[in-house]
């Protein structure tokens, strides 16, 4: 039988204090995985480390964490791919059996969950522990299922998912889009727990709680519309229509009143409202005609996605 290929990518900026840390020890748990470094504009070495420590080292000059995952995904094949960050924060212990839930077939996706494990007590920064529970109960809600860790970097996928996932985020907010893409098609999920680790001594995290936090948000926003657009624009429609209620109100209750109406510019703001509501769900429907179609076209090219493989 073909020998699966597993493949490790790392995308790096500036981890010059792990990452020669973080090739070894996933060249111990995975010996016959490819371990694929892309540097991101690096300037402490962080490539030169890693080639010495054994790893295929690439380069993504476009600045952010997506734009690296979008040249990864393009560049390289293989039956499974293990996707870590470089900063020494999760075990490699895991590797083994997140790759293994991909190869026989029983996940697209595997999330290594750290909020069920130890995140909370080890991460130090208070407003990145409110940012991941904020982000999983909106999407949650949103999109109607219990992932447990939306956010977390560690995560192993198969080929068709990588082939066939549309990277649109540049920076941080890439992992918020994975796992949204993966739960509207309807890829097989797989969470298991994994023990978080903060960064070690000399190691310093990219993210700015504030403009990434913001940028994530932005994210949910806008796929949310894109993905849900009848809920999206069904939830403006009854907004303008309750504003356009409460303000109109007062013109006929004084009409009912005393036959007359007095108040004009409230009931013609009133009447621009609810026009405004009505064109919001004319939209909603038809966006969301456009949305099933772009799923019908979706599977369609997924089963061009298979067939190729099967005859690779």
């Amino acid at each position: 039988m073909k020998k699966s290929k597993i493949a490790v990518l790392i995308p790096c900026y500036n981890e010059s204090a792990t990452i020669e840390k973080v090739v070894k020890d996933y060249k111990k748990a995975l010996p016959d995985a490819d371990i694929y470094v892309y540097d991101n504009n690096s300037k402490d070495h962080t490539d030169e480390i890693a080639k010495k420590a054994g790893a295929i080292v690439k380069y993504e000059y476009r600045q952010g964490k997506g734009n690296v995952i979008r040249s990864m995904f393009r560049d390289i094949d293989a039956d499974c791919y293990l996707m870590i960050d470089g900063d020494d924060t999760y075990p490699a212990e895991n590797s083994k059996e997140m790759c293994d839930l991909v190869l026989s077939g029983k996940a697209d996706m595997v999330i290594g969950d750290r909020l069920s494990s130890t995140y909370f007590k080890e991460n130090k920064r208070p407003f990145h522990n409110f940012g991941n529970v904020l982000v999983r109960k909106l999407i949650n809600f949103f999109f109607k299922n219990n992932i447990k860790d939306i956010m977390t970097g560690y995560r192993a996928f198969s080929y068709e998912f990588v082939k066939g996932f549309p990277v649109l985020s540049k920076g941080f907010e890439i992992e918020t889009e994975m796992t949204i893409h993966a739960v509207d098609k309807n890829f097989k999920l797989v969470e298991i727990p994994v023990e978080y680790r903060d960064r070690p001594a000399g190691s310093h995290s990219k993210l700015n709680t504030f403009s990434d936090g913001y940028k994530v948000l932005r994210t949910i926003a806008t796929l949310f519309k894109e993905y849900k657009p009848v809920l999206f624009f069904n939830i403006i429609a009854l907004i303008f229509f309750l504003l356009g209620f409460v303000i109109s109100l007062p013109a006929f209750i004084g009409y009912f009143q005393t036959g007359l109406v007095e108040k004009f510019p409230s009931l013609i703001v009133g009447g621009f409202l609810a026009l405004a509501s009505m064109l919001s769900v004319s939209t909603g429907m038809i966006l969301g005609v456009i949305a099933k179609k772009h799923k019908q076209l979706y599977e369609l090219y997924m089963n061009t996605i298979y067939s190729n493989k099967k005859r690779d």
